[in-house]
């Protein structure tokens, strides 16, 4: 196996960060991910649209499972033709993912905070590691409320097929 194709990361929900602190501590940019069926060998198969001011990339991933934390991860850039020639084959059981992606640089660690639209009191955060024992320091002005690697119920290919109750955005008020 390719060690360059390992992704190994650590997700948590924390609670809705200040949106003004974030955006002057972080990069933003906004993110489309439509899933599209899986293969035997990937459990996970999308593409992704992720820019901002009309400037746009295009990336189809697939990923398969190790660990709770470790993937292989084969990601490659598209053009905006195969997007949309790929969009063709989303899976209609999930729907399109949108968010806000702010990167943020802290401690020499690179943590990855995504807005989503149907959460109103809390966000998600990635971090990317070296390994699977690497320390973390949180910046302090997130509020982790648990770590959900091993949940894949907020795995964003399970996100695009259902929101937690406890998480749901109510849509009558």
């Amino acid at each position: 196996m390719n060690i360059d194709n390992l992704e190994i990361e650590r997700k948590y929900l924390i609670a809705m960060p200040d949106l003004d602190w974030l955006s002057a501590a972080a990069e933003s940019t906004e993110i489309t991910q439509t899933y599209l069926h899986t293969t035997p060998l990937f459990s996970t198969n999308r593409i992704r649209k992720r820019g901002r001011d009309g400037v746009y990339t295009y990336t189809h991933t697939r990923k398969r499972r190790i660990t709770d934390v470790t993937r292989v991860e084969i990601e490659k850039e598209i053009s905006e033709q195969e997007y949309l020639a790929l969009l063709k084959e989303a899976d209609p059981e999930r729907r399109t993912i949108q968010k806000t992606r702010y990167c943020l640089d802290y401690e020499g660690q690179v943590f990855e905070i995504d807005i989503f639209p149907f959460w109103t009191t809390q966000a998600y955060l990635e971090l990317e590691m070296r390994s699977e024992d690497q320390e973390i320091r949180f910046p302090p002005q997130l509020r982790i409320l648990r770590e959900v690697s091993s949940d894949s119920r907020y795995n964003n290919s399970e996100l695009a097929r259902e929101i937690p109750a406890e998480d749901a955005f109510d849509t009558k008020g």
